[in-house]
């Protein structure tokens, strides 16, 4: 999509030096009216009126801050310039911030590629990119004035609007959360070890949901700078059912290195005893020996010792 936004041409003067010149229509006025003449009278008043006028036109820009010039609903361009102005006291200046902002997407809960509920959070850094279309393509200075004051009238300041373009990226941000989060698995339980999940995907997940982003807040002229996933977990009423899940996966997990490794001290005991002719054994004893070493490598407790006082066949 292009972009309509351009920089303000109008005219526009150093602020500093329209001070100078509203501190003489200020003394001329005060020199006039004494007069009492009804011609410095009536130019007294013209000269006040205009000097109230005038003041309507000075704008201060920080770093980082745009103000978005309107003549009587036209659209004049931007201002980004730094420093102390005045312009056109009838041009309609509205403020934005430029600046990096957070969001902290509180957990919510989707489904996964294959049905599972699970809770998922993310946070994100946002900005203004395109100021035309942040305050001409969505609504968004009627959502600022939604709310108005206390004495009742309705205000724009920058807070205001920014609230109601962070209202638009959390709104957007559930919707790219749940849209990507739909397209991954929790984990490889129920998949190939091969696939990507939300749980082993890491950058790749971050890097699509930071895509969904951008691709869906760029009609509002927002570009989302980083995007993370901060919370994964299972819904809690599966929480539970999985959890034992894997306390059983991981039980057998552990039994196999258990089993793996009694297998190969067992292979050492024997190779040991033969080749350094400690005893004769036939295949029932090593048959006994195996079962016995088996036993007490693999049992979850001590093995107790027991004397045997005749042979291995009595």
């Amino acid at each position: 999509m292009g972009t309509k936004e351009f920089s303000f041409k109008g005219f526009r003067a150093n602020g500093f030096l329209m001070v100078f010149v509203m501190l003489v229509m200020l003394a001329g006025i005060m020199w006039l009216f004494p007069l009492g003449e009804s011609w410095s009278v009536i130019l007294a008043i013209i000269l006040l009126v205009t000097w109230i006028i005038m003041y309507l036109g000075y704008t201060k820009l920080e770093p980082n801050v745009a103000v978005v010039m309107i003549f009587f609903g036209k659209y004049k361009g931007v201002l980004k310039e730094n420093g102390f102005f005045w312009v056109n006291p009838f041009m309609t200046k509205k403020k934005l911030s430029l600046r990096a902002r957070n969001l902290n997407v509180d957990p919510i809960k989707v489904n996964d590629k294959v049905g599972n509920p699970v809770l998922i959070g993310l946070v994100l850094v946002w900005k203004l990119k395109d100021t035309y279309k942040a305050m001409f393509e969505i609504d968004a200075q009627t959502m600022a004035a939604s709310r108005p004051g206390k004495d009742g009238t309705i205000t724009y300041t920058v807070g205001k609007q920014m609230d109601a373009f962070e209202n638009f990226v959390a709104v957007q941000s559930d919707a790219a959360l749940r849209q990507v989060a739909g397209l991954y698995a929790y984990d490889n339980n129920v998949i190939s070890d091969t696939e990507l999940t939300l749980r082993s995907g890491g950058e790749e997940i971050n890097e699509d949901l930071l895509r969904e982003l951008n691709t869906r807040l760029e009609m509002a002229g927002i570009e989302v700078v980083e995007a993370r996933i901060n919370y994964l977990a299972y819904a809690p009423e599966i929480a539970a059912v999985m959890l034992r899940r894997q306390q059983a996966e991981a039980i057998i997990s552990a039994r196999e290195k258990i089993v793996e490794g009694a297998v190969t001290m067992v292979k050492m005991a024997l190779d040991r005893i033969d080749d350094e002719n400690i005893v004769e054994l036939d295949s029932d004893k090593k048959a006994a020996m195996v079962s016995n070493l088996l036993v007490v490598l693999c049992a979850d407790e001590s093995a107790q010792p027991v004397l045997n006082t005749g042979t291995l066949y009595h």
